[in-house]
């Protein structure tokens, strides 16, 4: 006799940064309920994230986000079949607040318990979104912490083939809106100052990395921008940031979508998704869409929301864990430099 197939619902917790989230996920795809408190306004006082705050925040915060994804998915914790929770990488602080809620919620309500990687669970946000896209496929996974390009071969199953030598693309942004005197956070300010500049004013580098050719490296494009801004006060020459900031995405997308495609091409896919927060760059996207459309390559990549830190994308990870029967006791721990495919 076949069983009826039973829906799973999870609970997905997360705190990695400066965003306290959770959400209840059916099936790794159906998002019932997804919110998140976003600590920005309290860090943009500083220039950036201040770990000890976020901490701070997170305690705060976080019993009531749990209390209101479970009422706007119209259950209880009885209805929950499992616990995922990011367990790293990150601000060991601010992981130790969810996996310490994590835990005491699994032990009270007898739940099992799954942990997530953070940056697993950018790449399963595409499929929240693309609920069609099935592994395996290529993954550019661009953030303020990781730019890797990896395969996805199954779910929970990667192989890196390249990533940052050292800046992640995020992390430039972020670096150039500060130089620019954009403030923080850095990547969204630079994408609309872009939109009014000319992104071919300045001619900005393009690294590549000797003997890795799918590799990252945007330290040398950051650099070009500080010498380019001193060069200019010294010869006290009039400094266009919109062009600055254009010619500076545009020398990055450029490098991002090149490596991309390449690596597409050269391993067969014909499917390519983007994840992480800076997968919701404008300038990216059409760069990406571009490059792709020209080589037969299909893109896929979730909208905004789900591009950056939130609690339904590790819910959906954590499902895909919790059906091949990978759980985790009350021991788990933050691991705040867990690395891709670690468990």
């Amino acid at each position: 006799m076949q069983l009826e197939e039973k829906d799973i619902l999870i609970l997905g917790i997360e705190s990695s940064c400066d965003e306290t989230a959770a959400a209840v996920v059916k099936n790794g795809r159906d998002v019932l309920s997804n919110v998140i408190y976003s600590q920005i306004d309290t860090h943009t006082l500083y220039g950036g994230v201040v770990p000890e705050i976020a901490s701070r925040k997170h305690i705060e915060k976080i019993n009531p986000v749990i209390k209101k994804a479970l009422e706007e998915a119209n259950v209880t914790l009885e209805d929950i079949d499992a616990i995922a929770v990011t367990y790293g990488p990150g601000l060991v602080g601010a992981l130790l607040v969810g996996v310490a809620e994590a835990k005491a919620i699994s032990y009270a309500a007898h739940k099992p318990l799954v942990g997530v990687h953070h940056i697993e669970g950018h790449v399963s946000a595409n499929f929240i979104e693309n609920k069609e896209l099935e592994p395996p496929f290529m993954c550019l996974i661009v953030s303020g912490g990781h730019t890797h390009l990896v395969i996805v071969k199954d779910y929970g199953e990667y192989e890196i083939i390249g990533r940052t030598r050292d800046d992640a693309a995020g992390e430039a942004f972020d670096k150039v809106a500060r130089a620019i005197g954009l403030g923080y956070p850095g990547g969204p300010k630079v994408d609309k100052l872009a939109r009014e500049g000319n992104p071919h004013a300045i001619e900005f580098p393009r690294a590549k990395v000797a003997g890795s050719v799918y590799d990252f490296s945007f330290s040398g494009v950051k650099s070009a921008v500080l010498n380019h801004l001193n060069s200019c006060e010294m010869k006290g020459l009039p400094v266009n940031k919109a062009d600055i900031a254009a010619s500076f995405q545009e020398a990055v997308v450029d490098v991002l979508s090149a490596h991309t495609v390449a690596a597409a091409k050269e391993y067969g896919f014909t499917k390519v998704a983007m994840a992480g927060g800076v997968a919701s760059n404008h300038a990216l996207r059409e760069g990406m869409l571009q490059r792709c459309k020209e080589n037969g390559i299909e893109l896929y990549y979730p909208r905004p929301e789900l591009c950056t830190d939130n609690a339904a994308m590790i819910a959906s990870a954590g499902y895909y864990e919790f059906i091949k029967g990978n759980t985790h006791g009350l021991d788990l721990n933050a691991v705040p430099n867990l690395k891709l495919g670690e468990r």
